[in-house]
């Protein structure tokens, strides 16, 4: 243990962005010994990226909004394969969570009478979320480290973990290493929350940055936790394509809530042509319906360019695919089109998204407030991960927890815009909660030391090799493979490709190797998160091939349409007999819904 710098925590949260901060803080108030490890700088976490806003039923535009809404929008946008009591506990939970935020420092927009003020979104059927032009997810961040690091919470910044440990069947500590020095360091803890965000990284065009490499659906995998949904991946309609080194990086939907729509090459509004049947009666079938829906008016019905991701996404790939794309490979958003419409449009404009007013400008040298942007889907958000219990938020490991985009089930097949932000609050919460509740019925666990040792002596192998081929180009290999064999629109035939592409790329990673020494080493530091991006990316594919049909944010085209026979049940993926290496997928039959959930959702249909 000498060779170790060593931590005991009661609660140790891997994660440090809304869900880990939020589970951390909740943790402290309980009174525990708290650590938050972060692989990048406190502050710097994706929650950053949802800028549009957090989606509660406060109903401060429209009082028709309730939890009993939100719930069911959330449940018919997940395709109904959404951890039910979850979704429940979200959309009750969501308001206190937000005006707690506001009682610790947030400054939200306002209505003219000094109320929360919300927008629409996608998915959702009134305004619901309460939004900071659109960098909400800034906001969060700055009131959530500015409130939590008053609390006792002992922060280790730029440490990454590679391995946890368990012990009696249930969780006792972690390794990880810290990304400056290369030293290892060991945490022995009681709990452990689970907070690292997805899987982005994984493909080619995402809106991800580089910290998303799936580490923590792979540690919980490998410490013998279950994943769950992995074949559900969110490809975000809209993601900045040009120019080519910003491809990739997202455009709010806040845009298409403030009146932004989408066009081809032939200036027609092509979303108009495909609704969904479910969603017909809510959303409007002309240009003057939709807009008046932007403005406030209770009695329109949503533009098109507002129904879930999934559709929106797909029907960018068809236009682009028929030929009627923009000149890079993507479609027109217009924003500036409003100016028709309404004085003082681009002060307006410039107001209400302010980042993307200044993104596109600098980056792209485009005055939204004057000309379309080009837009093209990128690969956003999980909606599979860590399989947790509802309530607790604990994993199928006794003392591991997950919150926030590593756990799965509230978003089923598809997550609604802005339910991120309120998940990683209400879940952050409750996984901080538990955790703390069980470090205090609960004795330490000490990690086998012979384990810890060759876990390091594993990590290092990089450097004792020479002649082998760079992480870098492994990383590559894969993120192209997954999309374009494992992308919007799946395949038989290109998935068991990929799963045959992923063996020779594990093969390759076998023989890499870095030069150089530990103290800051991006090679290194890539060459560990392989193993992750592999646990993920098989994943992915496994349970893609298990579901054979089209729902949400996963599609077949060799399978089109929805299946009721896959509509009950969760893919759940497991290690081998034994923690092998074999990896298996079955089906787990999701339970019954309550009477009066099961009331709601007919009721608000």
């Amino acid at each position: 243990m000498a060779d170790f710098t060593s931590y005991d925590h009661d609660v140790l949260v891997i994660g440090a962005g809304g869900a880990g901060l939020r589970a951390a803080i909740e943790a402290a108030a309980s009174g525990v010994s708290v650590g938050l490890v972060c692989k990048s700088l406190l502050g710097k976490a994706h929650t950053v990226m949802a800028e549009g806003g957090v989606a509660a039923a406060l109903a401060n535009v429209d009082d028709r909004d309730t939890w009993e809404v939100h719930f069911t929008d959330t449940m018919r946008g997940g395709q109904y394969v959404n951890n039910w009591r979850m979704a429940e506990l979200h959309a009750q939970e969501a308001p206190d969570r937000v005006r707690e935020l506001e009682a610790w420092g947030a400054l939200f927009d306002r209505t003219k009478d000094g109320r929360i003020l919300q927008r629409n979104f996608g998915g959702h059927r009134y305004p619901r979320l309460a939004h900071v032009g659109d960098r909400t997810g800034l906001e969060m961040i700055r009131t959530l480290q500015d409130h939590g690091i008053h609390q006792g919470i002992d922060v280790h910044m730029e440490v990454t973990v590679v391995s946890l440990f368990t012990s009696q069947g249930r969780i006792a500590g972690a390794l990880a290493y810290e990304r400056e020095r290369g030293r290892f360091l060991l945490f022995r803890a009681k709990a452990i929350v689970m907070a690292t965000g997805g899987v982005g990284r994984a493909y080619a065009v995402t809106s991800n940055s580089w910290e998303y490499t799936g580490d923590g659906h792979s540690l919980a995998y490998r410490a013998g936790a279950a994943l769950q949904d992995m074949e559900f991946l969110q490809f975000h309609p809209t993601g900045m394509i040009w120019p080519p080194s910003v491809r990739g990086i997202l455009v709010t939907e806040g845009v298409r809530g403030e009146g932004g729509i989408l066009v081809n090459n032939l200036g027609r509004r092509f979303m108009f042509d495909d609704i969904p049947e479910n969603y017909r009666a809510q959303t409007a079938t002309d240009p003057e319906e939709g807009w008046r829906y932007v403005l406030g008016d209770r009695d329109a019905r949503r533009p098109p360019e507002l129904l879930t991701r999934d559709h929106v996404a797909r029907c960018i790939l068809r236009e682009v695919r028929e030929g009627r794309g923009s000149p890079h490979g993507g479609v027109f958003l217009d924003i500036a089109w409003i100016k028709e419409k309404l004085p003082g449009a681009t002060e307006r404009i410039k107001k209400k998204l302010p980042s993307m007013y200044h993104q596109f400008k600098q980056l792209a040298d485009i005055d939204i407030t004057a000309a379309p942007m080009e837009v093209g889907p990128t690969t956003h958000y999980a909606m599979g991960g860590i399989r947790v219990d509802g309530d607790t938020q604990m994993s199928t490991v006794d003392g591991l927890f997950a919150a926030g985009e590593s756990a799965a089930g509230l978003h089923g097949a598809n997550r609604l815009g802005g339910n991120s932000l309120s998940d990683l609050l209400v879940f952050g919460k409750r996984a901080g909660e538990h955790a703390a509740a069980f470090a205090q019925s609960h004795d330490a666990l000490t990690p086998d030391p012979g384990e810890i040792k060759e876990t390091a002596r594993t990590a290092l192998l990089p450097f004792e090799r020479t002649g082998g081929e760079s992480p870098f180009q492994i990383q590559q290999d894969l993120q192209v493979m997954m999309q374009d064999l494992v992308g919007i629109v799946r395949r038989s035939d290109e998935m068991e490709r990929a799963l045959e592409a992923l063996e020779v790329l594990r093969t390759r990673a076998q023989a890499v190797s870095v030069s150089g020494n530990r103290e800051y080493n991006p090679a290194w530091h890539t060459a560990l998160d392989l193993t992750n991006l592999f646990t993920v990316s098989e994943a992915i594919i496994r349970s893609a091939l298990a579901r054979r049909e089209s729902r949400g944010g996963h599609f077949r085209d060799d399978f089109p349409e929805k299946d009721s026979a896959f509509g009950s049940s969760n893919h759940v993926v497991r290690q081998g007999e034994g923690g092998g290496e074999t990896m298996h997928v079955e089906a787990q039959g999701i339970p019954p819904i309550r009477d009066d959930l099961a009331k709601l959702i007919k009721d608000y249909q």
